[in-house]
């Protein structure tokens, strides 16, 4: 007999299903002092698709990713979920890169993940509590992991970089909350955006983009540790002096918090430092080799003072302190490296004579306590199982596209000034911690007024501080004050 012609692929492999939705719902109660709070929470995955259109023709919804989210949803006193009325608030970290991981059980979430603090760490496993505290008993959540963070993937067979830059991780996050809204029934609630770090540039972008896309109208913004132009906070570009002025204060409250500028207060250090840096400091640096050998002198023991770093370091630094270099020389005679995510925490030195420490101690410290508790509670409790690793924060992201600004720095002030003109009962709260050496705190002060906006709209803006670092909220009473302010925003943004 002849042979058979071999059948084709298609005839043998069945095509692969289009994703799907991929989400755990259950039920959970959380006692509030004499109250209990009913409450659902689902998490997985939810398939974002694309409108495709061919020579002028719509040909359907294309999926282009899966993204990762927990909501928690209050329970109707009649048992059903969900109020039109009651505050949803979408949430979210930085990097770019980061997952939503801190924000849920450091801050927001029911639960929370017990490690201790600096100084005071707890050896691991580590643990899992309640959070009475939670911003669940004021407003809805719904924690977002932007794709490639967390368990968010592009679908299988798609390139992830359309979603690896500014303008493609505004729209794919853009389209998730109004995917949200609308599938649960939400446009009626008041609701918040709350990013941390570079999630600040994204919520600010985010608030303008929802508007002018959807008409989705938010009622507040919330900025946690913010950095809302990355030239206030630049040091790659050897003449931007800006930086080096807006660094100073945390320099200074970081030798104070370590001992090193004598018996100042926290407040003394921190203004002597604004003083300096909003005057004296910036004309200094403008002077380059203009300055006389006495004025040179005069900077260099004041900035030795005011930092807690040696005269002739400042003076071989050329009065110039970048920032990952001030973490390794603080404590270099003890052969300890400083936090730059947060300046209490100290590790010891890889080398007594590196230029640059090698690992931040700070994440050093909370990565695996948030790891560990992320992957047992998503499992163990809300009975969410995936195979995949859970990326707390992911390298993939990178490089990170900036093509949207080319040649003009990256900052999204003006969007924010335009969401709160065209929406004038938008609310801003702006959290600053005094050790971040991510986004330091006078940096953030110094974009914020240089907003152009009407008094009648800067009004709408709120400022509160912690003595903490860039995740405030590692430090416990901290934490506890960040979470009654939050509260109290909600309640504000909410229409009564």
């Amino acid at each position: 007999m002849p042979d058979e012609p071999p059948q084709k692929a298609t005839e043998t492999h069945a095509e692969k299903a289009p994703p799907t939705d991929d989400l755990v719902t259950t039920r959970h109660s959380l006692r509030l002092g004499r109250r209990t709070l009913d409450y659902t929470a689902t998490t997985g995955r939810v398939v974002l698709r694309e409108e495709v259109w061919e020579d002028g023709t719509f040909v359907g919804h294309q999926p282009k990713a899966e993204v990762s989210i927990t909501s928690y949803v209050v329970d109707r006193p009649d048992g059903a979920t969900g109020a039109d009325r009651r505050p949803v608030t979408f949430a979210f970290n930085g990097g770019p890169g980061s997952s939503s991981v801190w924000l849920h059980l450091g801050l927001l979430g029911p639960r929370r993940v017990v490690m201790g603090d600096a100084g005071a760490l707890l050896p691991p496993p580590y643990a899992l509590a309640d959070n009475t505290e939670t911003l669940l008993a004021e407003s809805d959540l719904v924690l977002i992991d932007p794709v490639s963070t967390g368990y968010s993937r592009v679908v299988e067979g798609s390139k992830a970089e359309p979603f690896h830059g500014y303008q493609g991780d505004i729209d794919s996050m853009a389209e998730l909350i109004r995917l949200w809204t609308t599938r649960h029934e939400r446009w009626l609630s008041p609701k918040l955006l709350l990013g941390e770090s570079y999630g600040t540039l994204r919520a600010a972008a985010l608030a303008e983009k929802l508007q002018t896309r959807y008409g989705m109208y938010v009622n507040g913004l919330v900025l946690v540790s913010s950095v809302l132009d990355l030239s206030s906070i630049d040091f790659d570009h050897q003449r931007n002096d800006r930086a080096h002025a807006l660094y100073l204060p945390t320099y200074a409250a970081i030798a104070q918090h370590h001992g090193l500028l004598g018996r100042k207060t926290l407040r003394r250090a921190m203004a002597d430092a604004e003083e300096y840096a909003a005057r004296d400091y910036r004309w200094v640096l403008s002077q380059g080799d203009r300055l006389t050998a006495k004025e040179r002198a005069t900077a260099v023991r004041t900035l030795a003072s005011l930092t807690g770093l040696s005269e002739e370091y400042v003076d071989r630094a050329d009065l110039r302190i970048e920032h990952w270099r001030f973490f390794g020389e603080l404590l270099r005679d003890r052969r300890l490296t400083v936090g730059r995510i947060d300046g209490r925490f100290t590790g010891p030195a890889a080398s007594g004579i590196a230029e640059h420490m090698d690992a931040d101690p700070s994440m050093d410290a909370i990565s695996g306590p948030y790891s560990t508790a992320l992957n047992h509670y998503l499992r163990h409790e809300l009975g969410y199982h995936n195979d995949l690793p859970y990326e707390q924060i992911s390298s993939r992201v990178h490089p990170w596209s900036f093509k949207d600004f080319e040649g003009r720095p990256i900052d999204v002030s003006p969007l924010l000034e335009r969401a709160m003109r065209t929406n004038p009962h938008l609310r801003v709260q702006v959290a600053y911690g005094y050790f971040d050496g991510a986004t330091p705190h006078h940096a953030a002060e110094d974009v914020i007024a240089h907003l152009h906006l009407p008094p009648e709209l800067r009004a709408n803006i709120e400022h509160v501080y912690y003595e903490a670092g860039h995740m405030m909220y590692v430090h416990e009473p901290s934490r506890l004050q960040q979470s009654q302010d939050l509260a109290d925003f909600v309640r504000r943004c909410s229409p009564s």
